[in-house]
């Protein structure tokens, strides 16, 4: 009696818990790749994850193959562009994340997102500037956070942040069509190429929706570091409403 007792008990308890995810809000993150494959991928869905659970979102991955013909969006609060390269989604998935994060969805894009889908417009407009080039191998410089922009806790009274990656040029400089949140200091590595003014990360309204890009993560120890982790974990509470500023 007591075991069949506790058996049925143990089945409430799944029952309850399963009940509660298929509630919650969920994260999609997509990781395809038609382009080049960051090594990377793994540490930055970790680092998703880790920052999703306190705040109750269910993260789902999708890994492709690419194209990717169709996106499962319900009950999904945004979607996470995790290094996504290349002509990634086909054209139904693409229309459907377009119309996803006009109606009011969220975009959260890392490093090489940038790096996609070149003959479509609208994905320049959703993530914000597409990837030019970068100085060969990894450089080291200054992360500057604008002065509008709140500090982080992890950097202390600081708004400049030392890192070593892959420093991505865009085709155009955002600015004026984004909120720039850092910009990165081209005086302190070689090979850079877009002058005193260099956004590395920034947010804005696509719609009725939130999109918010960084350019970093290109190394997979940088998903460890406190800041980036404040950083990705800000732009995480934005674009799932959970957070007023970017």
């Amino acid at each position: 009696m007591r075991r069949r007792l506790g058996r049925l008990v143990a089945l409430v308890v799944a029952l309850v818990a399963d009940a509660g995810r298929a509630d919650a809000e969920r994260l999609l993150v997509l990781t395809a790749t038609a382009g080049y494959r960051h090594e990377s991928i793994p540490a930055a869905v970790a680092a998703i994850e880790d920052l999703a659970r306190p705040v109750g979102l269910v993260v789902e991955r999708l890994d492709g193959p690419p194209p990717i013909g169709r996106l499962p969006l319900d009950g999904v609060v945004a979607v996470v562009l995790a290094h996504t390269t290349g002509d990634f989604l086909g054209a139904e998935a693409a229309a459907r994340l377009d119309a996803f994060v006009r109606e009011g969805g969220g975009l959260l894009a890392l490093h090489a997102a940038a790096d996609a889908h070149y003959g479509w417009p609208a994905y320049e407009a959703l993530v914000g500037a597409w990837f030019r080039s970068h100085p060969p191998g990894l450089q080291t410089t200054i992360v500057r956070f604008e002065p509008d922009v709140p500090g982080l806790a992890a950097l202390g009274d600081g708004r400049e942040w030392w890192v070593t990656d892959e420093l991505y040029d865009f085709r155009t400089n955002p600015r004026g069509r984004v909120r720039v949140i850092a910009t990165i200091d081209e005086r302190t590595y070689a090979g850079g190429g877009m002058g005193a003014d260099h956004p590395i990360a920034w947010c804005h309204a696509v719609g009725r929706g939130r999109s918010w890009y960084t350019g970093l993560g290109h190394r997979a120890e940088l998903f460890a570091d406190a800041v980036m982790r404040e950083h990705l974990g800000r732009g995480l509470a934005w674009v799932t409403g959970r957070g007023e500023t970017c």
